[in-house]
């Protein structure tokens, strides 16, 4: 019943009033550049749950999260899954995909943009959290307790995703061998916490994976 196309990025798409008489137009309508906005989103998600034929989408663009506000403004009814994973293996994993920036970088300039956004949405939004480790120790209970969230019944085929095509490349989601093995890879051990980078442990803290 669900349907998770790949990250859409839908957020990065604007709409542009090309002269004034679009903008006169829109004007007399009392439609902002922002709904218009707002309606090309919704039109992209509905259309790609229609020729899905599911009942519901999930969209999981990571850079969403920096965007909760006109999520929210958007979609007032929409539902919220916060995904928490250990700092450290979030930069490892970037790291390896793009080790050219090396790890300062990363710690400076793409990652702690995600700490403040993730505590502001998870306090005005409400949903629930899911942690990486707990998932990937037990997905059934966890893909069950996201069903109950979404008023969904569980099927066990969810977590079978490997016998559905799908498209594995940069820039649009996961490409890496663990997802390419098409099931829940077991979690690597966690790091101690002497092992966790000074720059992280701020953001460890404000997610439970150190001692506040």
């Amino acid at each position: 019943m669900v349907h998770s196309p790949h990250e859409l990025h839908f957020t990065k798409l604007r709409v542009v009033l090309a002269n004034e008489f679009g903008e006169g137009a829109m004007k007399i309508l009392g439609v902002t550049r922002q709904d218009l906005e707002h309606l090309l989103w919704d039109r992209l998600l509905h259309r790609q749950l229609v020729r899905s034929g599911k009942q519901v989408i999930v969209e999981k663009s990571p850079d969403n999260l920096c965007r909760w506000e006109r999520l929210q403004d958007c979609w007032p009814d929409a539902r919220y899954i916060f995904l928490l994973r250990h700092p450290s293996h979030i930069v490892d994993s970037l790291y390896a995909a793009h080790p050219e920036l090396g790890r300062e970088r990363l710690y400076e300039e793409h990652l702690s943009r995600f700490v403040e956004p993730m505590r502001r949405a998870r306090e005005s939004l409400g949903g629930i959290t899911v942690r990486y480790e707990d998932f990937t120790a037990d997905p059934a209970s966890q893909a069950k307790r996201i069903c109950a969230y979404l008023g969904l019944p569980w099927e066990p085929a969810m977590l079978e995703y490997g016998r559905v095509s799908r498209r594995f490349r940069y820039g649009i989601g996961d490409w890496g061998e663990r997802i390419r093995s098409g099931r829940v890879q077991p979690m690597r051990p966690l790091p101690l916490l002497d092992e966790v980078p000074t720059q992280l442990h701020d953001w460890c803290r404000a997610w439970g994976y150190m001692p506040a």
